[in-house]
């Protein structure tokens, strides 16, 4: 029976395995149904081509070895349209190679899943991916349709350039939007207010891009796509990547619905025509847009990385001083309002210059991260636990009495007193409590800091007392 139960355990990768192909296979093949509906100069050859991007993110994504669905959903969507085998056979190997290849320069050069995080693994993914890997699929597929007599070598030239940018366009629209929502988790879940946003933010993009292709301007005029970047700013500033993508994913999709009915500012053009200018717009626009919330996003990450060490110890990750009196000073609020007590313990290492003095700096310091991390494994969420000084720390402890923050600082050193780690490291203490002891922040610090140095005069009379 285990036996049993351990083989059918064994057959649920292969299972998930098929499952996946055959998923990248249907939606492969829909997709590229769609995209041959607008072939407008050969029946294999369009300027909307979403397969490139599906195929290009399916490999990053899951691996290098999802290649027989895309080889298989390429062949039969071609297969059934020109009726044709072994044509279809050089376009399905030229789409599945262009994928592979894009994929491997992609992890190779671009950090895999993690290419829309800075502006220069963007442009490497734009330049190797989007417009140096769909070269192998547009010439595999323009010798086969020559080999298979069903394009005459006076359009090769023109039919290629309509290849390229059509799969070089769907990488750079389709491809991001999927790594980054199903590759990329989100550093945090949105709050109630932000979903909001983004749903306005795609309303607003999907309204403003219908506007502009003929739904509101009857004028076809260029200049008229310019009114989509303040949407486009908004969304890099307030969102990211993510949204950006999904925002030029919406773009792409109404606008190259209504350049086919002849709206928009490239549908005054031949059918064929006004897509190759729409497609060219929308590539640009992808690029200058996802490299935009990469910049935005980045200097939304120092800021971060600045504010954190404005109020953050760098050897301990304590709180440091000055967090230690904001925190304190909010306590002081919250507890005059609710009428809890509240306690802040001083805490300072016994001994920091015979440590520093015998075992080295290194040593000394590695001591004081010890004291931290007592710290933080003896307090509560709610605590504010910091470095105040060179050897000494503090807690802020809400809603506490004066015994309940000795027994905290016992906790603490009890802590220290276990630790296996040499030297052995000890600690002296001393408690304040609001209001008694004072209903300041220098109050409390003040009778917070006699109270530890009575602890230390109370030690060393103790020590000179046993003393022979």
């Amino acid at each position: 029976m285990e036996n049993r139960s351990f083989s059918l355990g064994q057959m649920s990768q292969p299972l998930r395995r098929v499952a996946l192909l055959i998923g990248l296979s249907a939606i492969y093949y829909f997709t590229a149904k769609l995209g041959l509906r607008f072939a407008f100069i050969n029946s294999s050859v369009t300027t909307v081509w979403p397969p490139a991007g599906i195929a290009l993110a399916a490999f990053v994504l899951f691996g290098y070895r999802v290649w027989p669905a895309m080889l298989g959903a390429a062949f039969l969507a071609n297969v059934t349209t020109t009726g044709a085998v072994l044509p279809s056979i050089g376009i399905a190997l030229g789409n599945t190679v262009e994928g592979l290849l894009g994929s491997y320069l992609v992890n190779r050069f671009a950090r895999g899943g993690r290419v829309f995080d800075r502006v220069g693994d963007i442009l490497r993914f734009t330049v190797l991916a989007a417009l140096l890997s769909t070269m192998v699929s547009a010439t595999l597929g323009v010798f086969s349709l020559l080999g298979g007599g069903l394009l005459a070598w006076s359009a090769a030239s023109r039919v290629w350039l309509t290849w390229w940018l059509g799969d070089a366009v769907g990488d750079i629209v389709i491809a991001p939007a999927l790594i980054l929502w199903v590759g990329v988790k989100p550093a945090s879940t949105m709050s109630r207010s932000r979903v909001i946003e983004a749903i306005a933010a795609a309303v607003v993009t999907a309204l403003v891009t219908f506007a502009i292709f003929g739904g509101l301007f009857p004028s076809r005029n260029y200049s008229l796509t310019v009114l989509l970047w303040p949407v486009m700013i908004w969304i890099a500033f307030r969102f990211g990547p993510r949204e950006a993508a999904t925002a030029i994913l919406i773009i792409s999709l109404i606008a190259v619905g209504r350049t086919v009915h002849g709206f928009g500012p490239f549908g005054h053009y031949p059918v064929g025509e006004s897509l190759t200018l729409l497609q060219v717009w929308t590539g640009t626009t992808a690029v200058t847009s996802l490299v935009l919330a990469a910049v935005v996003a980045a200097q939304r990450n120092i800021e971060g990385t600045w504010r954190e060490l404005a109020v953050t110890d760098p050897l301990t990750g304590l709180a440091n001083h000055r967090q230690l009196v904001n925190a304190l000073e909010g306590e002081i609020k919250r507890s005059r309002r609710t009428a809890q007590p509240l306690a802040v313990v001083l805490l300072d290492l016994d001994g920091l210059k015979q440590i520093n003095d015998r075992h080295g700096h290194l040593a000394g310091s590695l001591a004081i991260r010890r004291v931290a991390e007592a710290l933080l494994g003896s307090c509560r969420a709610t605590d504010t636990a910091a470095r105040f000084g060179g050897d000494e720390f503090a807690l802020v402890l809400p809603e506490t009495g004066e015994a309940a923050a000795w027994h905290v600082a016992r906790g603490v050193a009890d802590r220290l007193a276990t630790d296996a780690e040499k030297p052995n490291l000890s600690i002296s203490v001393g408690v304040a409590v609001y209001p008694g002891h004072g209903e300041t922040v220098e109050a409390l610090l003040n009778a917070a800091d006699v109270a530890l140095y009575e602890t230390k005069e109370r030690r060393k009379t103790r020590t000179a007392g046993l003393a022979p």
